[in-house]
């Protein structure tokens, strides 16, 4: 006799009972898993780009915006700062600052931001060069390999930058130089693949064009009197503009009046001193510090509210599902007693009659459960172009955790509890009573 197959068939006898209990089941370790899939992505991508950064510095502002945008490149900064504010922090033989990272920001391309830095940011994230090289020269910049990606930008390539982090042609900077392209990153996974890195200076200039070519038309008006003089003259100016300079790494420092974003540091220990940091800068300075682990579990806990409340709902779906095959077997039970007399005439044990029970109630469960696995991951594959869209962020629904296992065993414990009433009941059946009744 072939439980399984019999078990199916009594489950198909009446398929809206068993579509309902399906669907329920579904629907709560779906939501679960999706909740599972979520989280554990958004945790991952939080972690990797920590970067082992111990405090972040910028404009006065919300503390978390601060991280977000300056960490994680997924809100607009606070405001700016100026470089004699920041330069102290810059100082190489400061006696706790380890490294301190310079990012300037406001302009984008397609969505993605360009950030004017040093070439230290690359050891932050352990990120190095696929193809071409770094940038030396100002408007030169460096991709982040998604950005190569998704353009489909290659060495020597040039693009306009445009005002903020949304796309609008209203907002290019037409006026300004050409960025071009040098080189591209290797993929780290991190969010510097999502990132177009210059320097600083390029960030400046392309706000400053406008005042600079002023400069330049009254330049030329003065020298209108020598023909061959103007000539060579305009010559020299194509040729910078063509070719800019090389600009040192850190010559931003040079002028205190102009404004970066951001600094990131790493402490060379973390000692009382460094600790005392943060509060001594938000006390005693117009600028603002943030410790990014902090930050980021503040935020964990303002989504754990939300997510809390949909376990918590997921949880009472597989409960009310659990209830469901409970009440479809114990229902069938008094259309099946006479089903199950003759089953223990042909032969079969009250321990055979128990199993068939029980193995009705697991089919349901586990069928249901892989519905629901199903379910979630196509449904993070559906929400990973949205997420990924508005972040920047890779998401994926194709991602198979450790704790979906925990949840098929879930699922097999509380299809075996809902079914154990009525296979209790099916096992004690009366033969003689139950067919001279029928």
């Amino acid at each position: 006799m072939n439980l399984l197959k019999l078990s199916w068939k009594n489950l198909t006898y009446k398929p809206l009972n068993m579509i309902l209990s399906l669907v329920l089941f579904a629907l709560g370790t779906g939501l679960v898993a999706l909740l599972l899939l979520l989280n554990t992505q958004l945790q991952k991508q939080f972690e990797q780009n920590l970067a082992g950064v111990d405090l972040v510095i910028g404009a006065k502002g919300s503390p978390l915006q601060l991280i977000l945008s300056s960490m994680y490149h997924i809100d607009a900064p606070t405001g700016n700062i100026s470089v004699k504010e920041a330069k102290p922090f810059l100082n190489p033989k400061h006696p706790l600052i380890k490294d301190a990272l310079p990012l300037s920001m406001g302009d984008s391309y397609q969505g993605y931001r360009i950030i004017g830095t040093t070439y230290e940011i690359l050891e932050f994230y352990k990120a190095s060069i696929a193809q071409g090289k770094l940038w030396e020269k100002t408007f030169e910049v460096t991709l982040g390999a998604k950005i190569a990606q998704d353009l489909n930008l290659k060495i020597g390539d040039e693009f306009k930058s445009s005002h903020g982090f949304v796309i609008d042609d209203n907002l290019t900077h037409d006026d300004a130089s050409s960025f071009v392209v040098v080189g591209i990153l290797e993929s780290t996974g991190s969010v510097i693949d999502q990132l177009i890195l210059t320097d600083t200076r390029s960030v400046w200039e392309v706000h400053d064009h406008g005042a600079h070519e002023a400069s330049e038309e009254a330049s030329s008006e003065n020298h209108n009197h020598n023909h061959d003089h103007d000539h060579a003259h305009g010559d020299h100016d194509h040729h910078d503009h063509a070719s800019p300079a090389p600009a040192s790494p850190k010559s931003f420092l040079e002028e205190p009046d102009q404004q970066i974003t951001a600094l990131l540091l790493r402490f060379k220990n973390r000692g009382y001193q460094s600790l005392n940091m943060q509060r001594n800068i938000n006390e005693n300075t117009d600028l603002q510090a943030a410790t990014p682990a902090i930050e980021i579990n503040r935020l964990y806990s303002m989504m754990g509210v939300g997510t809390d409340t949909l376990q918590v709902l997921a949880m009472v779906i597989v409960f009310v599902s659990a209830l469901s095959v409970f009440i479809a077997l114990f229902s069938s039970l008094k259309e099946r007693k006479y089903e199950l007399a003759l089953m223990r005439v042909s032969g079969a044990s009250r321990g055979t009659l128990f199993s068939l029970l029980i193995l009705e109630g697991v089919l349901l469960a586990i069928l249901g459960c892989i519905l629901g696995l199903i379910l979630s991951h196509g449904s993070m594959s559906l929400l990973s172009d949205y997420l990924e869209e508005s972040y920047r962020y890779p998401f994926t629904g194709w991602m198979f955790l450790k704790e979906e296992v925990w949840l098929i065993v879930g699922a097999l414990i509380i299809g075996f509890v809902a079914a154990l009433i009525p296979a209790i009941q099916a096992s004690r059946t009366d033969i003689s009573e139950t067919l001279t009744s029928s």
